[in-house]
């Protein structure tokens, strides 16, 4: 269901594949048509709102990091629930703080100075839309996702692996981006789809160094941060807008110094399961029967979708041809799924 729009929202977005109302404009989004009398998701950058306030009125407790675990936990973040799991908190540091109802049809969220409305989109686009996803019963992997040979391919690992400098470098070679960090994966018609997320590619300094010569050769995303981005606008680089069925995962190992790196393997069903179920998004919200849900899916995933290694070289030089192997190998299996695709239909 779709929530009705409380607030008179000027600016309409999409990203992963739902539809946004924000009072406040996000630069790194592009609008949909305006006129919609519904959204998926009504979004508040501004003043806190009256339904925040009634939730903090609740009783509260905090989910993660869980008490007794706390010690040893590097992360400045915390999850909290208000009125047994009517509203959650999401706390980053005393940076950001975002507030989001149960069904994830509100989200509210906001910064201490010296942070600004574009530190809160950046949040917003990256953890909490991860957040509202799971919420909302969406499978998503900690991956990256590109449009080779009308397919979408996903290129899934844990941070810094490699995934998102990847799929920059495949974006400049006009390898047209769906995702970058979380790629949804909606089942439909017995096929596995990727949603597109939002036409950005977020980089780390040396990852714009080793593409573009140059660490300050991008944007900022905000002032205080380090990371950079690669629009994704028509210009170096393209967003792919479309819902696309998936043609292939890579899953990436640690770089490697060896003479046949970069390379990529064959992977066997059972061992990619057990890969892919480390790399669900925010896997440690999922309850016993979700856990459950996301295995029967992520089964049937690696019985219809093939699953490769990549082995990335630990010299960033030969990033050219990772590239190169990653186009033939997935030019090949999308080229066999619209073979298989075409004779099913007959």
């Amino acid at each position: 269901m779709r929530c009705e729009n409380p607030l008179p929202v000027t600016y309409p977005y999409r990203a992963y594949g739902l539809t946004l109302g924000c009072d406040t404009p996000v630069s790194a989004l592009r609008q949909v048509p305006a006129g919609l009398e519904r959204y998926d998701i009504i979004v508040s950058l501004g003043p806190e709102t009256d339904w925040v306030r009634e939730a903090r009125r609740l009783p509260s407790q905090l989910e993660h990091p869980r008490p007794g675990a706390v010690e040893g936990d590097d992360s400045p973040f915390a999850l909290t629930s208000y009125g047994a799991g009517k509203f959650f908190e999401l706390a980053y540091g005393n940076e950001a703080l975002f507030f989001v109802d149960a069904a994830a049809k509100r989200v509210w969220g906001t910064c201490l100075p010296p942070l600004t409305s574009e530190d809160v989109a950046t949040y917003l686009l990256g953890p909490v839309m991860g957040f509202v996803l799971r919420r909302r019963s969406v499978m998503a992997l900690h991956a990256s996702a590109v449009f080779i040979g009308r397919q979408a391919v996903a290129l899934c690992g844990e941070s810094q692996a490699g995934k998102s400098t990847t799929a920059a470098a495949l974006a400049l070679r006009g390898i047209p981006v769906l995702c970058e960090d979380i790629t949804p994966l909606i089942e439909q018609d017995g096929r596995f789809h990727v949603e597109p997320g939002y036409p950005r590619v977020c980089l780390w300094p040396d990852a714009v160094e080793e593409l573009f010569g140059a660490r300050d050769a991008l944007p900022r995303l905000t002032p205080s941060w380090e990371k950079f981005f690669l629009p994704l606008d028509g210009g170096n680089a393209k967003f792919e807008e479309q819902r696309r069925v998936v043609s292939a995962v890579y899953l990436f190992a640690p770089r490697v110094a060896e003479a046949d790196a970069p390379r990529i393997e064959e992977v066997a069903p059972r061992e990619a399961l057990l890969n892919l179920i480390q790399n669900t998004y925010m896997n440690w919200l999922l309850d016993r029967n979700q856990r459950g849900a996301e295995f029967d899916a992520l089964s049937r995933l690696v019985t219809q979708v093939p699953v490769r290694r990549i082995v990335p070289h630990a010299d960033p030089g030969r990033i050219g041809e990772l590239c190169d192997l990653i186009l033939a190998d997935a030019g090949c299996l999308s080229a066999d799924c619209n073979s298989t695709s075409m004779i099913s239909e007959r």
